[in-house]
């Protein structure tokens, strides 16, 4: 008699804690990245009455072996799961926040210990480090030099706000564009470029070309610079051939004693190739010729970031040169339903979740990165009202083997009178 009101009991307490397990995945269905948990039970130990018998080894007997006879004394936990499905992505426009897509984890920092997480609603704090919004702690990742050169320290993430970008020396100009072919001999086309030295100092180089020939066609050009004194390479000429393209050009760059005290400058200059379009050209059309492009810059300051789906961080200058500032690490588990939960969205290794493996989206982890977005709970409503329900239901007839029980031993108290 006394055995159902313990199975009873075990149910109750159980059926309890399977409760509690579902408002706490109810109460955190709009926390980010929050991962939700489920219960499962077991048996109890069950006694034996009796044990089981043999059949007789004698055919002619007619009686045969018996089942063992036992009865449960109710039910224990399994195991609380934490289920790593993934969850619908939120998009709120804000660069620091990252979601993952995949079984990954992001990396985080108190100074002593890693945790991991997959809520990415990070934040810059006073030091430009990317820290967890939820208690501070830094976000881990590779760091690049001030030439965009990753590394392969895994450290905090840090966005230095106040770096330059070092001036860069101009060391070729392409050219572009057409040289009227009906034009007369004397005939000038003029066009200017800026070029910068080592210093980052501009330098206004003019390039003036000159008809001097009709056949072959011919032009010739020369090179003068502001704020410097010309060492070779200032004129030369240019031939084409009767269908209006180059058929030689000169090979020797253009070099100049910039004012400021820097290196002297040499510059390639890249008329195009010989028979080909994509340079300048000799047709019957007005002059068009121009430097396309030059490759030197002046010093520019961090003026904004950008997180793409590897997680690396790129800042764009105020000079318009873009360089890799970092990239977001991101750590991988044989078993990551393992973890232990910490708190703040953040978890902990556990002996049976395998040691961290780290990587990189796309180098190492087969996860993506989304910026500006935020996983949303893996919570599915529907379901977890389904479990309330049975669940409800379960601790009502526990309850009620209880309160059966007890009237039944009511009935054997007032057998005496």
């Amino acid at each position: 008699m006394m055995r159902s009101i313990f199975s009873g009991v075990s149910g109750l307490r159980n059926h309890q804690t399977r409760m509690d397990v579902i408002g706490n995945n109810i109460a955190n269905v709009n926390t980010v990245g929050f991962k939700a948990s489920r219960v499962t039970f077991k048996e109890g130990f069950a006694q034996i009455l009796q044990g089981a018998s043999r059949p007789p080894g004698d055919t002619a007997d007619v009686s045969g072996g018996t089942n063992p006879v036992q009865v449960g004394l109710g039910m224990n936990i399994g195991s609380i799961d934490l289920l790593f499905t993934q969850g619908s992505l939120e998009s709120t426009g804000v660069n620091t926040d990252l979601a993952i897509q995949g079984d990954s984890f992001f990396v985080v920092s108190d100074g002593a210990q890693r945790f991991y997480t997959r809520a990415g609603n990070f934040q810059l704090d006073a030091n430009g480090r990317m820290v967890a919004a939820t208690n501070g702690f830094v976000v881990q990742g590779r760091l690049a030099n001030d030439q965009g050169v990753l590394t392969d320290t895994i450290q905090d993430v840090v966005l230095p706000f106040g770096q330059k970008s070092p001036a860069r020396a101009t060391t070729s100009a392409s050219f572009a564009g057409n040289l009227n072919a009906e034009a007369a001999a004397g005939t000038t086309r003029e066009t200017t470029v800026t070029v910068y030295d080592g210093m980052g100092v501009a330098y206004p180089v003019t390039i003036s070309f000159s008809k001097t020939a009709a056949n072959p066609p011919a032009w010739d050009f020369e090179l003068s610079v502001e704020g410097g004194s010309v060492v070779s390479g200032a004129t030369g000429t240019l031939t084409f051939d009767n269908e209006g393209r180059l058929a030689a050009i000169p090979g020797a760059p253009f070099v100049f004693t910039p004012d400021s005290g820097a290196q002297n400058l040499s510059i390639d200059l890249n008329f195009g190739q010989p028979g080909g379009l994509a340079g300048i050209t000799q047709f019957a059309a007005s002059s068009t010729a121009v430097v396309r492009e030059q490759d030197g810059f002046t010093m520019g300051d961090l003026e904004r970031f950008s997180i793409d789906g590897s997680g690396t961080v790129f800042g764009a200058f105020t000079n318009g040169v873009t360089l890799m500032l970092g990239q977001i690490a991101l750590a991988d588990f044989n078993n990551p339903a393992g973890l232990i939960r910490v708190g703040d969205n953040q978890y902990a290794v556990s002996p049976n979740s395998g040691q961290a493996v780290l990587g990189y989206a796309g180098e190492g982890s087969q996860s993506s990165i989304t910026a500006g977005a935020l996983e949303m709970s893996n919570v599915d409503l529907a379901q977890e009202f389904t479990n309330l329900i049975t669940t409800q239901r379960g601790f009502q007839s526990n309850a009620r083997v209880i309160s059966t029980s007890d009237e039944m031993l009511q009935e054997v108290v007032t057998l005496k009178r």
